[in-house]
């Protein structure tokens, strides 16, 4: 087993636990802190998981011990957090996006070419079971040369279920802001970078209404995009049709993603998880065929993290990149500008597309 690498957690939210159990899964990462705003919420997450210790933000970033600084905040404090670990010398890893804008996106780059240090940013569902057994019919020419895909995103909108939806209705976030990367980075893994785009979006309800049970009644007002349509000019060649949407009360039977190949189409699973099913069906064939998964599904949010890890200690890339969050999250700027302005317009940023994962990894690692 490769030497520990020590994790420490800045944000103890909801989504903190899915991480904890995530990285457990890797006898790479010792999870040693955790942090918040909240000191008694700090207190609470470290004490519920077994954490060694709860510290404020500053007391974590300061720590000589803490090797990976996992950056859980909203996403509004994204880059000014990753941004402050850096300095202090820390690797970091984020969840998505890497920033509101691609401004604080390249200052959080340059950050980390200045510093020395690695970068990385969810969603890193696309080293699940499901989505690298896509990448790999892809790679192996299953589906011939790769010709079209579409991606869609369509819901009623989080206020019905979420405890605190106001965020998510923000500058920053709506559904290509919040679901967008799971789908984007997912189109990059499988067809590689995007050179331009084009799209039209509408902010359809000026204000919410939650129905959850922590703040049924409250109003929420929409200050951003609810239902973006985007066309994506993929660098080598396929044409991507990408929708997403908080606008659609009545539910939808469209599937998640679907890739068009010269020899057949692949359903894709849904890019928010880690696992199944994978669909295939070739040209002539009648029916559709499951295919038998090529990687394991048993992982969780924090699989990006561990990779990172183990890039840091052998030196080889790491695949959840900060190149490729830039390029997502540049990607998501340029289709709200593009509908604003009713125009096509180039992606100037490009990324390598991941190294797939090999096949019959054992369970916990992720280098040979």
């Amino acid at each position: 087993m490769s030497e520990k690498v020590s994790v420490g957690f800045v944000g103890g939210g909801n989504i903190s636990g899915q991480y904890i159990r995530g990285c457990r899964k890797f006898e790479i990462l010792n999870i040693t802190a955790v942090s918040d705003l909240n000191m008694d919420r700090a207190r609470a997450v470290a004490q519920e998981n077994d954490i060694p210790r709860a510290c404020t933000v500053e007391e974590l970033l300061a720590d000589p011990d803490v090797d990976i600084v996992l950056n859980l905040t909203i996403p509004a404090a994204h880059a000014a957090v990753s941004l402050s670990a850096i300095e202090a010398g820390k690797h970091v890893y984020s969840e998505k996006p890497l920033a509101l804008t691609t401004a604080d996106g390249r200052a959080v780059l340059n950050a980390v070419a200045a510093n020395g240090v690695r970068l990385g940013c969810a969603p890193d569902t696309f080293l699940g079971g499901g989505l690298q057994t896509c990448r790999k019919l892809i790679d192996d020419g299953v589906i011939g040369e790769p010709i079209a895909a579409t991606a869609f995103m369509m819901s009623g909108g989080p206020e019905s279920w979420h405890p605190n939806p106001f965020f998510l209705y923000e500058v920053g976030a709506g559904p290509l802001f919040d679901v967008g990367p799971y789908y984007l980075t997912t189109l990059v893994n499988l067809l590689g970078p995007v050179a331009g785009v084009s799209a039209l979006a509408r902010k359809t309800f000026p204000e919410r209404v939650a129905t959850s049970k922590e703040l049924y009644g409250q109003r929420i007002p929409v200050y951003t995009p609810t239902h973006v349509a985007g066309l994506l000019d993929f660098a080598a060649g396929p044409v991507g049709t990408l929708i997403t949407s908080f606008d659609i009360p009545g539910g939808s039977q469209l599937p998640r993603i679907e890739i068009y190949g010269s020899k057949g189409t692949l359903i894709v699973p849904d890019p928010n998880t880690f696992k199944g099913p994978v669909r295939l069906k070739l040209a002539g064939e009648k029916e559709w065929q499951e295919v038998p998964l090529t990687h394991s599904p048993d992982v969780g949010r924090g699989i990006g993290l561990a990779d990172m890890a183990y890039a840091v200690k052998s030196g080889r890339p790491h695949r959840v990149s900060g190149d490729l969050a830039y390029h997502v999250l540049e990607n998501m700027e340029s289709l709200l500008r593009a509908s604003e302005e009713r125009r096509y317009l180039p992606i100037e940023s490009t990324c390598a597309r991941p190294q797939p994962l090999p096949v019959g990894l054992p369970q916990g690692t992720l280098d040979s």
